[in-house]
């Protein structure tokens, strides 16, 4: 659902001179959940306006392709201090700040990674812990965040 999300809002976020940073749904509760961080282009900080006028075109979007079986609740926000991280160009823009990564499977047994993002090269992220350059595949990465 979150892949399909991203592809319709995407492209309409975009044409706004939005980023969509990530999609998070959420079917959990009796009310789906769906959260969109975005970003603006132009560098200028996302305030409550931004917010405002994404979530109006999302919502046209959403309720024209409807791909939420149910009734949902749509929240969108700026990505904050623990912005999330999802394609090679987020994690390049922020070599040298320390992020968390988890990953869908483990690499030489271990899921979840903290420390310093280095290089983004052949499809891997880089990030040092405990003074050893890990090399993740970006594609095999569940959830990254920077920490804040």
């Amino acid at each position: 659902m979150r892949n399909r999300l991203l592809g319709l809002l995407d492209p309409v976020l975009a044409g706004l001179g939005y980023e969509l940073v990530e999609v998070e749904f959420s079917p959990a509760s009796s009310r789906a959940l769906v959260r969109l961080y975005i970003d603006r282009t132009d560098g200028v900080p996302v305030a409550l306006d931004d917010c405002e006028r994404a979530s109006r075109a999302a919502g046209k979007v959403l309720d024209t392709a409807d791909p939420i079986e149910r009734e949902y609740q749509l929240e969108v926000s700026s990505p904050g201090f623990d912005r999330p991280l999802r394609t090679a160009a987020h994690f390049a823009r922020f070599v040298g700040s320390e992020a968390r990564i988890e990953l869908a499977r483990p690499i030489e047994g271990r899921r979840r990674f903290r420390g310093r993002l280095g290089p983004v090269e052949d499809g891997n992220v880089t990030i040092e812990v405990d003074q050893r350059a890990w090399k993740l595949p970006l594609a095999g990465i569940s959830k990254a965040r920077l920490v804040g």
